[in-house]
């Protein structure tokens, strides 16, 4: 497994093109209802958008794409609705896998999903070997996840194999252990829909990330409202806990824009 820096003991290198992204793609239920059509509406247009904001990923140069598609407390909702998202993961497993196989886009999921049944967790491990090898793009799914959920997970993974450091883990360990220690820490976090809070989604990786939250409610988010939030990201200036004036002497001001396709 390859090792990334991490933002608060290395200083990672920014890139015009967000190299990782990160979305909560909200708003579903309010665009249907906008429209005076049934929640499960608004759902299956967002698949058709992910579908779209894997493509322009792709295109702009994106290397890891993570989606927060169903949280640990989104078991909360309404029984009839989590069974529709549970149909709807189950028909986007069985028609997208091939489609991303010959795109060369790799597919994780990354979340506790075993309590969403045996056909679900066989669909994810033969889609993740399908794509195992795939190089154009990492999208990760985030399905039955919580922040919280991955750090104690990650604690608990430490516990059980270094017994004999009591307790004294470093900070690489646990990062090491986490659900998505496969990709680097979020660039650019965007959520879609208007609310501007994390919602327990990727606590620790997000330490450093730039956020961006927009209106768009997600069944609208297309590929020029993602050019809008990397150029957003684009004027930031990421200084990992440094001055400007520094960033100016080691010639570390943002990168130049770059026209996105």
């Amino acid at each position: 497994m390859p090792s990334f820096p991490s933002s608060t003991l290395d200083i990672p290198q920014v890139k015009a093109v967000p190299c990782h992204i990160a979305i909560i793609m909200d708003g579903n239920g309010r665009w249907a209802k906008q429209r005076m059509l049934p929640r499960a509406a608004g759902h299956k247009r967002g698949v058709e958008i992910v579908r779209e904001a894997v493509k322009a990923c792709v295109a702009r140069g994106v290397e890891y794409l993570t989606l927060f598609a169903f949280s640990s407390e989104n078991w909360r909702r309404p029984a009839d609705e989590v069974s529709m998202l549970k149909q709807l993961f189950i028909m986007a497993l069985e028609r997208e896998a091939e489609k991303l196989h010959r795109n060369g886009v790799r597919l994780r999921v990354v979340g506790d999903i075993a309590p969403f049944g045996n056909k679900i967790t066989e669909l994810v491990g033969r889609a993740e070997r399908l794509t195992r090898d795939n190089k154009s793009m990492t999208l990760t799914i985030a399905a039955n996840y919580g922040g919280r959920w991955d750090l104690l997970q990650a604690m608990k993974k430490l516990i059980e194999t270094k017994p004999e450091q009591k307790g004294a883990f470093t900070e690489e360990q646990l990062a090491d252990c986490l659900s998505m220690a496969y990709a680097p820490e979020p660039d650019l976090f965007i959520r879609t829909g208007g609310e501007q809070r994390i919602s327990n989604f990727l606590l620790w990786q997000l330490a450093y990330s730039e956020f961006y939250f927009t209106d768009t409610l997600w069944p609208d988010f297309n590929a020029a409202a993602l050019d809008q939030a990397i150029e957003s990201f684009q004027r930031r200036e990421r200084r990992f806990g440094r001055t400007s004036e520094q960033l100016e002497i080691a010639g570390e001001a943002p990168p130049a824009k770059t026209e996105l396709a």
